[in-house]
């Protein structure tokens, strides 16, 4: 049995106040303190590079950084340099800014398959906006959803489909239908049985696995037919896949597009994109009734949009995006090996795209398991690896992916324990962690 203590009294009282002030204890249900082990949930001081501190004094590496938002690293030079300097000048005026010209510019330049863009402060009012866009352009109510894929939005066409879709109306819900990943036929099927009723199939190009080949264009074709429209969500692609998201990696052109997380990294900037007779009709240069697109208070804040030019600047100067690859690969094989050799290769799995890793636990007999999840977090945790995925970030470093995998090596060695008792309990230290999506709390 693991005897070994690893204590946080400073991150556990300070969750015991947010939880009094903040509903869930925190601002994002990923970053609950659910989905860590028993009091073993960080709360963060700090961040530099690819470490962070929490509030104990602990240094950790971290993984999936920002909820995969942060992939230059924290405090990064260059970004925090040019949102210095917007500061000074101001952030928010009563007119457009010359900020949101030049950074229209430089993204249209960075993604060119897109005409226009438009910017926002999150990934689901883009979504959002992209869905009602592609609502009022085909009259259609109905929205197609890739239903292997865990997340589009906050807003209701796409929560009311989980199991937290309390305050939903059932009549909303019923607008937002699935298709399976992959399959061109279940969705030819799908878009068939709703015939004329499907405004859009919405879906993120890649995920764990890489498209089938033809499918992306095959999903073309059948919007084409089907005269629906085809948006893709890049807000995890966007960057980690190419500078132009996997539409620039695969060729092939979605009329919507939606780009976040790594565009700021850190600072809250996101983008709807696309062609320019769709996007056009969000704005005054058109005939047809007036699309409420996208209008927010904050969506053109100087800051954010200099950090998102910076942004795109180092990927493009720096190679950034091979430079995730390379450091995925190194640390995915690193695991793969570490796995082997305490022999749970079968049961501790690193999948995804090397710019992109996530990790499965699986149990003894091969199904995918809270509570080993739990025993493998606590462990990590112990040697200094916060990682809720394997997600890399740039900042890192060989020295940094060589620790990791020493400390899941020494994971693995527990994991086993586990397993051969066939019943990690033991080893958990409390509850085990539980899924976001849930009906009860």
């Amino acid at each position: 049995m693991d005897t070994e203590e690893f204590i946080l009294p400073r991150s556990r009282a300070a969750n015991e106040r947010l939880h009094a002030l903040v509903p869930g204890g925190a601002h994002t249900y990923a970053k609950g303190d659910d989905q860590y082990p028993e009091n073993l949930a960080p709360v963060i001081s700090h961040g530099r590079g690819a470490h962070v501190w929490d509030v104990d004094g602990n240094r950790y590496i971290e993984y999936g950084s920002g909820l995969r938002s942060v992939s230059l690293g924290h405090a990064h030079p260059r970004v925090n340099e040019a949102v210095r300097r917007e500061l000074d000048r101001g952030t928010n005026f009563v007119r457009p800014s010359v900020m949101e010209l030049e950074a229209a510019e430089r993204f249209l330049a960075t993604v060119p398959t897109a005409e226009m863009v438009k910017f926002t402060k999150n990934g689901s009012d883009a979504t959002t906006a992209a869905v009602r866009l592609a609502r009022a352009v085909t009259g259609r109510p109905r929205v197609a959803i890739c239903g292997d894929h865990p997340f589009f939005s906050v807003d209701d066409w796409f929560i009311g489909t989980t199991p937290m879709s309390a305050g939903i109306p059932t009549a909303t819900t019923e607008l937002t239908v699935a298709f399976p990943y992959g399959d061109l036929a279940a969705t030819e099927e799908l878009l068939t049985r709703y015939q004329d009723e499907i405004a859009c199939l919405i879906l993120e190009p890649a995920g764990h696995t890489e498209p089938p080949p033809g499918y992306l264009a095959g999903l073309r074709e059948l919007a084409d037919r089907h005269g629906c429209v085809l948006i893709f969500d890049e807000m995890i692609t966007g960057f980690r896949w190419s500078e132009a998201g996997a539409q620039g990696l695969y060729g092939v052109v979605p009329d919507l597009s939606t780009f976040g997380k790594a565009l700021g990294n850190g600072f809250a900037v996101s983008a709807l994109a696309g062609r320019r007779e769709l996007m056009e009709r969000g704005g005054l240069r058109h005939s047809g009734d007036r699309v409420f697109l996208l209008s927010t208070t904050h969506g053109a804040e100087t800051h954010s949009l200099a950090a998102a030019m910076a942004v795109q600047a180092t990927y493009a100067e720096e190679g950034i995006t091979a430079r995730l690859h390379a450091l995925g690969e190194r640390l995915a094989a690193g695991v793969r090996e570490a796995a082997a050799g305490m022999g749970v290769a079968d049961h501790v799995l690193v999948r995804g795209r090397a710019s992109n890793l996530v990790f499965a636990t699986l149990d003894e007999n091969g199904r995918p398991s809270q509570p080993y999840r739990t025993l493998f977090l606590r462990r990590l945790l112990a040697g200094g690896v916060l990682a809720p995925s394997f997600v890399v970030s740039s900042a890192l470093d060989d020295a940094d992916i060589d620790q990791t995998v020493d400390v899941v090596a020494q994971a693995c060695a527990v994991y086993r324990k586990a397993l051969d008792a066939a019943d990690p309990t033991p080893w958990l230290g409390g509850r085990p962690v539980k899924p976001v999506f849930r009906r009860l709390a």
